[in-house]
């Protein structure tokens, strides 16, 4: 037996030094396995499985860290380690559908190919020995040790029973180098990682190969704007945080709602952080990492958004014509690399394909099936990626975790610089707030692309913030600033930055208003755009927060409210105008797509009773989202509106539903015909048709999709023969209400929507799911009198053996 003893977390720990009991420590006897010299931590666990890992260093932290993570989320994480090793055809097969969570890979082989180039091209180890900032740190260095040691001591000491891994022989021990190369996976999701395929694809055209044509600049122009757009459609979020001087006690408040996957390996995951006297920090971390990626502290809380910064640009490279593995550069030839790369594959000859680089990058042929960037014999394209010399992500959120004021966030990361997709929106106990879109992007300004742009380019610049520069002109790559930690991409006194106004709030639009009083300009266009039409969950966000910040006297319980609000913004918009149109439809009916008429009276009383929300309870919420995805498929935004886009009131514009546009009608009956059709009742409560199935039981899930505006985002599958929404594929995620009252401890609420583990064994696969049923919350058990006084607590001293 060994006394176990947990000690208030404000007397420091030394390594090698003996810390006494200190007053009102708990202490208890139970059977110990001694770590022997080796890596130990104490977690303790509170309600919905929560961990709080105290250990004396970051090694040990880190230990802590990797056991917990494996301990509920083993097959994940497995799942992820198999694909930055490049070894999915391995186990999996090469056809098959690669891991989506960590790079855009249509197949395993594409993902192998990448992943273990990047490997056999020791990019993570290169990056791994940079001295810090350019590299990590030695306490992230020391954190990713642990994590491995603690990773594998799990692995070594548990028999795996979760069902997606039990006894597969795919789930094995890990090096410090495979949790570096996570963060690398994470770090170039938005460049190199969107365009894996058209990197393995890029094959040098042979003398008998056709000709391709260029690509059309209009229609690349078009096709880059939705995909870049579309950066959404698998990550969101929204954020808001409020100053003193609309707070009861003129102490700041956060509210984050981050939209990430429900399933895979960009799942969250939550737990408390502790080396006492040095480091103290709860929230919310990406599977795989090691620090905490959105969260909160004693006196600050942070989350982040995805931002509209393009993280990547092109080189248009001139070929020299007798060999189109040389390009020309200020005239002079230069020889691409050939990266030669190959995969094993199960139950086949190895693959050996060649990969090939330039100064600039590697050559990509494609950006998505929908930007095709052809290889010819006078032309090919190199992708620039800032992110893949960028291993300092962790060391940003470490600097968060111990940040004491919104100033000391943004020292974080202004020294680290290792954002590479998102914004971030911070408030502190001082009453402060921050927005800074600060992220690794390629230094390229306006000026630059007026000057450099190629034909491609100059239509998809201003379109999307894509750009395509002349790769045969030195003088047209991207600059550095001298407050740079990398040459090549803007330093932190260019990124546009809000401190200390009412409010700030971001829903993935660009910076532009972050205030809507106080709009934020003069930013290159690859941070986002100025001027233009805001999507409907932005407008009902600004909508919503600039009247909180107005009424002041604001709470934690306020935010919890406006995160459950529900408030359907497209609802507002056009639903009663659609039910008087609907009332007045000769005879009650309309015609379908299909050209059957449809009796459709009903669902005229139905909106018009809907009062606009989408909790669970909702009995026209359904109704008018099947009805609104139908029209806006078939009827081109600039038809939908009477009023149009207006610059000078950017939050209430375009409004007025055209009824009179056409596919309104069609829409309607075709909503009508399709509930009917699954036997769904067209005033049929939302939760009765929006749900997910977890060990056979039926969870109803609140909230509304993109397209409807709601903060509560989530995006659920459609099943249409059961008329129901049978899973919510990204949506709501790590939710947290924080604030201060002047004491020790923040006042915190949390939320994990999908729950802590993915394990349907586990206590913890669905509990925290029924709390976002129900739109409750969980409080924080920050401070070691909340934790101790638990009454769920489990205490664990985990280590080597």
């Amino acid at each position: 037996m060994r006394l176990l003893c947990l000690w208030d977390t404000s007397v420091p720990l030394h390594p090698g030094v003996a810390v006494p009991p200190a007053a009102g420590a708990m202490c208890r006897e139970r059977p110990e396995h001694p770590s022997q010299g080796g890596l130990s931590a104490v977690i303790r666990y509170t309600e919905y499985g929560i961990p709080h890992i105290l250990a004396k260093d970051y090694t040990n932290l880190g230990f802590g860290t990797g056991w917990a993570q494996a301990a509920d989320q083993v097959c994940t994480l497995a799942d992820g380690f198999v694909t930055v090793r490049g070894e999915r055809s391995r186990f999996f097969g090469p056809g098959a559908a690669s891991d989506l969570s960590l790079s855009s890979a249509a197949t395993n082989l594409s993902s192998d190919l990448y992943f273990r180039g990047v490997r056999d091209a020791g990019t993570v180890q290169k990056l791994l020995a940079e001295p810090a900032p350019q590299g990590p740190t030695r306490e992230v260095k020391d954190l990713m040790r642990g994590f491995a040691a603690g990773y594998n001591a799990w692995l070594g000491q548990n028999r795996v029973d979760a069902p997606a891994c039990r006894d597969a022989d795919w789930v094995r021990p890990i090096t410090a180098v495979d949790v570096a190369a996570r963060s690398f996976a994470l770090a170039v999701l938005g460049g190199q990682g969107r365009a894996v395929d058209g990197i393995t694809a890029a094959r040098p055209p042979a003398a008998t190969t056709p000709a391709a044509g260029a690509p059309d600049p209009a229609r690349t122009a078009r096709a880059t704007r939705a995909l870049l757009s579309a950066d959404t459609a698998d990550m969101g979020s929204n954020a808001v945080a409020f100053n003193g001087a609309g707070t009861a006690n003129g102490r700041g408040l956060l509210l984050g709602n981050p939209h990430y996957p429900w399933q895979g390996g960009r799942r969250f995951w939550q737990s408390q952080q502790t080396i006492p006297g040095r480091l103290n920090v709860m929230g919310g971390s990406l599977l795989g990492s090691v620090t905490i990626s959105i969260g909160h502290n004693s006196r600050v809380a942070w989350s982040h958004t995805v931002s509209t910064g393009v993280p990547l640009d092109l080189e248009q490279l001139t070929l020299d014509p007798s060999d189109p593995t040389v390009y020309l550069v200020d005239g002079r030839p230069e020889h691409m690399t050939r990266r030669t790369v190959t995969v094993p594959v199960k139950g086949a000859a190895p693959v050996t394909r060649a990969q090939w680089w330039t100064r600039y990058g590697p050559v990509v042929t494609s950006l998505g099936a929908a930007v095709p960037l052809p290889w010819t014999s006078t032309t090919a394209y190199a992708l620039n990626d800032p992110n893949a010399s960028n291993l300092r992500f962790p060391d940003t959120g470490l600097g968060f975790s111990k940040a004491r004021s919104t100033r000391d966030v943004l020292g974080a990361i202004e020294r680290t610089q290792g954002l590479p997709w998102v914004n971030t929106v911070a408030a502190d106990s001082g009453g402060h707030t921050l927005f800074t879109q600060s992220q690794v992007l390629p230094r390229i300004t306006d000026d630059l692309t007026r000057r450099c742009s190629t034909a491609l380019g100059r239509a998809t610049y201003p379109s999307s913030g894509l750009a395509v520069l002349d790769g045969s002109r030195g003088d047209c790559a991207p600059g550095s600033d001298a407050d740079a930690v990398q040459p090549g991409i803007f330093g932190p006194s260019r990124m546009p930055t809000l401190r200390d106004t009412p409010y700030v709030e971001n829903s993935n639009n660009s910076a532009w208003l972050a205030d809507a009083d106080r709009p934020l300009t003069g930013y290159e266009r690859i941070f986002g755009d100025i001027g233009t039409a805001r999507s409907l969950r932005t407008r009902g966000a600004l909508d919503d927060v600039s009247a909180l910040a107005r009424r002041g006297g604001l709470t934690v319980a306020d935010l919890q409210r406006h995160e459950f609000a529900d408030r359907v913004t497209a609802g507002n918009l056009i639903a009663g105008d659609a039910a008087t149109a609907c009332a007045a439809l000769p005879g009650g009916t309309a015609t379908g797509s299909s050209g059957k008429a449809v009796d459709v009276s009903e669902a005229c009383g139905v909106l018009g009773a809907w009062d606009r929300t989408a909790p669970t309870g909702s009995g026209g919420a359904l109704l008018f989202d099947r009805f609104w995805r139908n029209l806006t498929a078939d009827v081109p935004p600039a038809r939908l509106w009477k009023v149009p886009f207006s610059a000078a009131d950017p939050v209430h514009t375009p409004n007025t539903l055209d009824t009179a546009a056409p596919g309104f009608a069609t829409a309607l009956a075709d909503t009508v015909a399709e509930l009917r059709s699954a036997g769904v009742a067209l005033d049929s409560p939302l939760g009765d048709r929006q749900y997910v199935v977890r060990n056979g039981e039926h969870i109803p899930v609140p909230g509304g999709t993109e397209s409807l505006g709601v903060w509560n985002k989530v995006e659920p599958v459609w099943d249409p023969a059961l008329g129901a929404y049978t899973d919510v594929s990204f949506g709501s995620s790590y939710i947290q209400a924080v604030g201060w009252d002047g004491g020790h401890c923040p006042v915190a609420r949390t939320l994990l929507t999908y729950s802590q583990s993915s394990d349907p064994h586990s206590p913890h696969y669905a509990d925290q799911t029924r709390l976002y049923s129900r739109e409750e919350w969980v409080t924080s058990r920050f401070c070691e009198n909340d934790i101790l006084s638990s009454p769920a607590l489990r205490v664990v001293r985990v280590s080597e053996r």
